[in-house]
């Protein structure tokens, strides 16, 4: 028996108006321990010497771009841009100086790789019409207490592209996310507009086709959710969230997903 898709159809059609919708409960607190519980293991084993220079040091775009593309098919760390002093070494135990981890999670890592590819996110991914869903990048994403850094307003189909545009994105909060310590915003019903610019990478590196155009704060909305809950988001879908100004921190993990039947993956994608 095939998969069968698990939204209704009111969920559908929210997510066709709004651009998103948010599944309470879609992970359970066993799906979750075991996510943190490995990232925790992953960070306490990794020796931030190792990379810490490429972050910290001025003009080593190259080295920063090679660590970045690498990153596609390995488990690389990633720092927040205020977690170094200006000597370039840490001000805060590297446990809470990371930004994220990716990108190949769920490839590599069990307790990530059980959910990613669990039943109920393939039957999700039914029922928003993909023929054959393939996760191209996961990220845990840390948010850390008074430094976890703004993520500018983004459409997921820009940095994803496939012809036609299929790229949905998935995050899962492991933690509460709410609007102190950093939750997502979007502009609802704004991916009926479409792709505003690509990301694209040549022989000089990674660079946006075009500037980002400026929005109106009062068109965002803050989609504040309990651990647990799935946020599901189109790919044309406006979305930010701001710093993390409170003193707890909001653990998410992310998925990108597109589809692979009757699509066509960019070569100029990252």
């Amino acid at each position: 028996m095939g998969i069968v898709g698990n939204l209704t159809a009111d969920q559908l059609q929210s997510f066709n108006s709004q651009g998103y919708i948010v599944l309470e409960s879609f992970a359970t607190d066993d799906d979750i321990d075991a996510m943190v519980r490995r990232m925790d293991q992953l960070v306490n084993d990794f020796d931030p010497s190792s990379t810490a220079s490429i972050f910290s040091t001025k003009n080593q775009q190259k080295l920063t771009d090679d660590y970045f593309f690498e990153s596609a098919e390995k488990i690389s760390f990633f720092f927040e841009e205020k977690a170094f002093g200006d000597d370039g070494k840490l001000k805060q135990p590297k446990q809470l100086s990371l930004n994220k981890v990716g990108h190949a999670l769920h490839e590599i890592e069990p307790a990530f790789k059980k959910f990613s590819s669990s039943n109920k996110v393939s039957s999700l991914m039914y029922s928003l019409g993909y023929k054959r869903p393939v996760i191209m990048q996961s990220m845990y994403i840390f948010k850390q207490p008074g430094i976890g850094g703004e993520v500018v307003p983004h459409q997921d189909n820009s940095f994803l592209y496939t012809e036609p545009q299929t790229c949905t994105g998935l995050w899962l909060a492991l933690e509460d996310a709410t609007v102190l310590n950093g939750c997502l915003w979007a502009i609802p019903g704004s991916h009926k507009k479409g792709l505003v610019r690509r990301f694209l990478r040549d022989e000089d590196g990674v660079k946006f086709d075009r500037p980002s155009p400026s929005y109106d704060q009062k068109d965002f909305v803050p989609i504040e959710v309990k651990a647990g809950s799935l946020v599901v988001i189109h790919g044309d879908l406006i979305h930010q969230s701001f710093e993390n100004q409170s003193q707890k921190s909001r653990h998410a993990y992310s998925l990108h997903v597109v589809d692979t039947d009757g699509c066509q993956w960019a070569p100029e994608n990252w």
